[in-house]
């Protein structure tokens, strides 16, 4: 069963920009957060390569390449991911061509961006690359996040710049020796999914919140109604000792009826609400309120003499 990362991946994975500009800000961002760049370093030839273990991804990603420049990316090396159980595979391109199709790659970076279709593509790319997303489970503490790791920060930097562009705003951390660019603002998180047109994950996401805002609205009315049934406990108890001791001086006795009645009643039901007193009494709860007051007040001015 995907979990709400791959959910949004995979609405990600069913279209393909079509303008070349987008297409080269989709693949930039992947490079920017899987992927490298080499040239002619230590005698080494000029390349360009990514590194994934998702199967989908890294086939998007090669037909991506091809149809951007015709070529073909070959598997360099293969790293067996024993905890997920998956095999990580890296995919380079070391052609004559490999330092200009590289540099035609960075010219979509983050840093360079200007046009709204390639920041929304960069952002779609950003997420394949490196992107996750959490959603609040059960009774859990942990709440909405989203991130994207950077391995360089000028990188993250550049790109918590474009989603302010993009009315996104973020935060950035370190986390090792990489950059993390993270929300965890319900709104924000949601605001994302519909730049990058995640419907179905964004039609989830939407049902996630209206379910834990009931849930808790209904935890905080809860909460109100005990510490309101708290309330009417404390008071009754503190009602019923003063109608006692009216009893045991004999001022109870000599009042008016109506009185009396409240205090019998109260004292019988102790666990009663004010309604379910009064309407045991048959008389309306303001009145009884007005009763129970009048009660205590003549207890108050005994207590006085």
């Amino acid at each position: 069963m995907l979990n709400f990362t791959g959910k949004i991946r995979r609405d990600l994975l069913r279209t393909m920009p079509k303008q070349r500009c987008c297409r080269l800000s989709v693949l930039a961002a992947f490079l920017d957060t899987s992927g490298s760049y080499s040239f002619g370093l230590s005698g080494r030839r000029d390349e360009f390569s990514f590194t994934s273990e998702n199967e989908e991804v890294a086939e998007y990603f090669l037909s991506l390449t091809e149809k951007l420049f015709g070529v073909s990316m070959t598997v360099t090396e293969a790293v067996r991911d024993p905890k997920h159980g998956k095999n990580k595979l890296t995919f380079s391109y070391f052609g004559e061509n490999a330092f200009e199709y590289a540099d035609a790659i960075t010219d979509y970076s983050a840093v360079n961006l200007t046009d709204e279709c390639c920041m929304r593509a960069y952002l779609k790319g950003a997420f394949l690359g490196s992107g996750s997303c959490t959603l609040p489970r059960g009774g859990a503490k942990t709440g909405y996040h989203l991130e994207f790791v950077y391995r360089e920060s000028d990188d993250a930097q550049s790109f918590l710049e474009l989603l302010d562009g993009l009315q996104l705003i973020g935060n950035i951390v370190p986390r090792a020796e990489k950059s993390v660019v993270y929300f965890k603002n319900r709104d924000a998180i949601s605001d994302f999914l519909a730049v990058v047109e995640a419907e179905d994950a964004l039609k989830q996401f939407e049902e996630v919140s209206a379910a834990r805002d009931e849930s808790n609205n209904n935890n905080r009315k809860g909460n109100c109604d005990a510490g309101n049934a708290d309330k009417t406990a404390i008071a009754s108890a503190a009602q019923i000792r003063a109608f006692r001791q009216l009893e045991t001086e004999g001022v109870l006795q000599i009042l008016a009826q109506p009185l009396r009645e409240a205090a019998t009643a109260r004292t019988e039901h102790p666990t009663l609400s004010l309604q379910e007193l009064a309407d045991y009494l048959g008389i309306s709860k303001s009145c009884l309120n007005h009763r129970l007051r009048k009660l205590m007040q003549i207890k108050a001015k005994e207590e006085k003499q």
